[in-house]
């Protein structure tokens, strides 16, 4: 698949089904950023700074929500995530190939 970054995109979302954006620069809490999902352009304020290259909440996620970046499952909201905050190792873990994690068959 591929992507274009429209000028102006502060994020930039990698599959239709995901839960995150990635920061395309440093970006300030109070923002108004824009990214665009599909042909859609979407924003979000954002509560958190978040560095570049990291993960922004663009809905809403409870506790124990599967988190999607790239279309797959990449982790699991340890609490409660806003749109607009800084999703990383605070607020997720990760699940992928962990035995203790692994859905019984």
């Amino acid at each position: 698949m591929a992507h274009s970054i429209e000028p102006g995109a502060d994020a930039l979302v990698m599959d239709e089904a995901d839960h995150v954006a990635t920061a395309l620069k440093d970006l300030e809490a109070g923002d108004d950023i824009r990214y665009r999902i599909g042909t859609r352009v979407e924003h979000v304020v954002l509560l958190d700074p978040v560095p570049f290259g990291h993960k922004i909440s663009i809905v809403a996620m409870e506790t124990g929500f599967d988190v999607r970046k790239y279309g797959e499952v990449i982790g699991r909201t340890v609490c409660p995530i806003e749109a607009g905050r800084h999703v990383h190792v605070h607020n997720i873990e990760g699940i992928r190939g962990r035995g203790d994690q692994a859905v019984a068959k």
